[in-house]
């Protein structure tokens, strides 16, 4: 497994944590601490990890806005925290990594859903993530088979 999909399982395992002990805000230092010293990892996946705990939970509101939005007919509280926490993260990633395509983002959702949650899940995940990413990605069409298309991309490839 790669060092930033640890990161990624990492993060949500942090934010399934945070939400279940009801966490509003930013974690305490005494949370922090405790979730540490439970999960070793390197210093690189920490880091990453802490860099996407702290984005997701800076723009909570907005994700979860958009989470509510997604799921029509469907309560936030109603979705399993897993899978929750998966969506705010890749949210988090399709709104504010711009540089990383959206095909990846939630390749990743998927593949966290199908570790953590029940099989079905990562159908889910895919559904809400995508949707999402059609619109805060308007640019960015996705082929059959996850193949990311650019729309500029014989653009770019001719001024190469």
């Amino acid at each position: 497994m790669g060092r930033r999909r640890e990161g990624r399982e990492t993060a949500v395992q942090f934010l399934f944590a945070h939400d279940v002990h009801e966490g509003a805000g930013n974690p305490s230092a005494e949370e922090q601490n405790g979730f540490w010293e439970l999960h070793s990892a390197s210093k690189s996946i920490r880091e990453f990890a802490e860099h996407l705990i702290k984005g997701v939970l800076q723009h909570l509101p907005e994700v979860d806005a958009r989470i509510g939005k997604a799921c029509e007919n469907f309560s936030l509280e109603r979705i399993g925290g897993v899978e929750r926490n998966i969506l705010r993260l890749g949210i988090y990633e399709l709104i504010h990594t711009p540089a990383l395509p959206s095909a990846i983002i939630i390749n990743e959702g998927i593949e966290i859903a199908k570790k953590f949650c029940a099989s079905d899940s990562s159908r889910f995940v895919n559904g809400i993530l995508d949707r999402i990413a059609r619109e805060v990605r308007p640019g960015e069409v996705r082929g059959r088979k996850g193949k990311k298309i650019v729309e500029e991309a014989d653009e770019v490839a001719g001024a190469e």
